[in-house]
Order: structure tokens, then sequence, then C-alpha cells
């Protein structure tokens, strides 16, 4: 078996995209998963998405942690999400968590932390899209 998930696009626009996620786990659990593909969002004006900021966060996490990972070479914690804990985060006023690594993908992994089965998460992403 494998942990049950699901990505959900809920807007792309040119200039943000919002997108859920979640995670009802086996105990299998993740690791730097690919949960936000940069190539797959959508274009504007001929440009194609190169990278996102994290603008906003609402999230929720039962029974394990869950770490936000900028994809590259060696990916990069973005942010990580604690156990047992919900929040909502806007990092708007300072133009979001931007990418660090170097030799970026662009694109946002997801790992697990302590998950054992029937733990889980919901994430909602508001993007800043780069191009």
């Amino acid at each position: 078996m494998a942990d049950a998930v699901t990505s959900q696009t809920i807007a792309d626009g040119a200039k943000y995209a919002i997108m859920k996620f979640t995670n009802i786990s086996d105990g299998t659990g993740e690791s730097a998963v690919t949960k936000v593909d940069v190539s797959a969002l959508e274009s504007t004006g001929g440009l194609t998405c190169t990278g996102v900021s994290i603008e906003k966060i609402w999230w929720q996490c039962i029974g394990m942690k869950v770490s936000i990972l900028w994809d590259a070479s060696s990916d990069v914690l973005a942010l990580q999400l604690g156990e047992n804990q919900s929040g909502q985060h806007d990092y708007s006023s300072f133009g979001g968590i931007t990418n660090n690594a170097s030799s970026p993908t662009g694109d946002v992994n997801f790992t697990t932390v302590g998950h054992s089965s029937a733990d889980t998460y919901t994430i909602i992403l508001k993007l800043r899209k780069n191009y």
C-alpha cells in the first residue's frame, strides 16, 4: 500500500497559483515527493513559470510533521510544519519565502516526518509565480 494523497490546483493564473495537498498515511510516508511542478503551471505571455515563492500557507498536521522543501541538487528546507498543529501564515508583506537553494529546479517537494498509520495533513499554498 501507499499513503492516500491528493493534489488539487484551486487557481492557476498569471501571477499566482493556489494548491491544496492532503495525505492520509498508511505508515509509508513521503520522501521528497514533488508537489509543485512549476513546468506544469500555466504560462503567461509566452513565458513559462521557472519557480515560486510561498506567500501564504494554511495547514493542519495530525500525528506527523511535514517538511516543505525547495527542490535542487541538494533540497533545502523552506518550512517545517509541526506535528499535531495547525496554522495560517502570511509572508506576502515581504514578497514571500523565496527559494534559496543552489541549482534549484523551481519545484516544491514534501517529506513527512514521524508518520504512522492514520496520520494526516492538509496544506494549502498560495504561490507567487516567477518567470
